[in-house]
Parts: C-alpha cells; sequence; structure tokens
C-alpha cells in the first residue's frame, strides 16, 4: 500500500467509481477525490492490469473480528471489483492470487463480507474450489467509516453473505 504513488490512487479511484456507480451512486461516493480506498486503506493490494489499465482488484488488512465471545485476528478482504468490461470472463480465477499473500500474513483466516446480489458471484469463484466456506445470513457489525451526528457509530447489516478462507488453521476452528 505504501508503495503506490498518486497517480495509482487516483487511477484505483477512477476504477473503483467505474466499477461500482452501476451497483448505485453511493457505492461511488467514497471514491471521489483520488481517494482509492472506502474505510480502512487496505495494507497490501492486489492489482490486475491489462493494456487498458487496472483490469481487477483486491485488498486486505489485518485485524481483529469479534465472532461469538472470541476476538480472532483475521485478513479482511475488501474492495474487490473487476473492471465491467472483463466480467464474465473468468478475470475473477486470477485473483486467488491473494491466498498465497494471506499465508504470508500469517492469519488463521482470511474473511469478507458481499451483498445477497452477489452470492452466485462469489459462490463460483471461491466456494466450488474449496477456498472458502460461504456462510450466508450473517449479521456483521462494523464501525462506521464516518463519525455522523444523527447515526451511531457502528451499525449491524443483517443481509451479507460471509465468506470464511481458512488460511492458517482450518475451517473446523472457526468459532
Amino acid at each position: 500500500e505504501s508503495e503506490l504513488e498518486l497517480a495509482e490512487h487516483i487511477e484505483l479511484s477512477e476504477f473503483f467509481r467505474k466499477t461500482y456507480g452501476p451497483t448505485g451512486e453511493f457505492n461511488a461516493k467514497p471514491f471521489e477525490g483520488g481517494r482509492s480506498w472506502a474505510g480502512a486503506r487496505p495494507e497490501i493490494r492486489v492489482i490486475g492490469y491489462d493494456a487498458q489499465g487496472i483490469a481487477a482488484h483486491i485488498g486486505a488488512l489485518r485485524r481483529f473480528i469479534k465472532v461469538g465471545d472470541v476476538d480472532l485476528l483475521v485478513a479482511e478482504l475488501g474492495l474487490y471489483g473487476v473492471r465491467p468490461d472483463l466480467e464474465g470472463l473468468g478475470i475473477t480465477h486470477s485473483m486467488r492470487v491473494m491466498y498465497p499473500v494471506l499465508q504470508q500474513l500469517a492469519v488463521p483466516f482470511g474473511f469478507g463480507a458481499v451483498r445477497q446480489a452477489l452470492q452466485k458471484h462469489v459462490t463460483k469463484l471461491v466456494g466450488r474450489q474449496g477456498l472458502a466456506t460461504i456462510l450466508p445470513g450473517a449479521s456483521v457489525r462494523s464501525t462506521r467509516s464516518d463519525i455522523h451526528l444523527d447515526l451511531p457509530p457502528t451499525r449491524t447489516d443483517d443481509d451479507l453473505v460471509v465468506l470464511v478462507f481458512p488460511i492458517g488453521r482450518p475451517i473446523s476452528e472457526w468459532p
């Protein structure tokens, strides 16, 4: 992350606005003004390029999450996207390069959450290859990236598809 230059952040910002914009104006808003992250900045990014620029992206950030009563170190995965003109061509399979990167981070699990609308897509990407366990309908509580005086500092999303990637431990050890 710290190796990215200003021009690369601007290019990523444009990529995310174009990728997330069709899913709703609100989804593209965090990436205005050259910002290449939505909430917390990723620790590691995997960026796929082709002759036209950024083709795909995924980021990871180590953090502790609470699963039931257990504080658990995970690599939270996010900022996943494929350039719209490349959707359906199998480029998402190349993003599996993130798995060995997560092993180098020495985390027990990778963790990600996506909207229900992406369940079929992520099932095809990671579920069928056995890279992750998909937990549909999980409730995820998170801190808002910006403080709003009229809203609580945390929010709960009850309609997400949670993905758990066994990295340093088997999935049977997920709390």
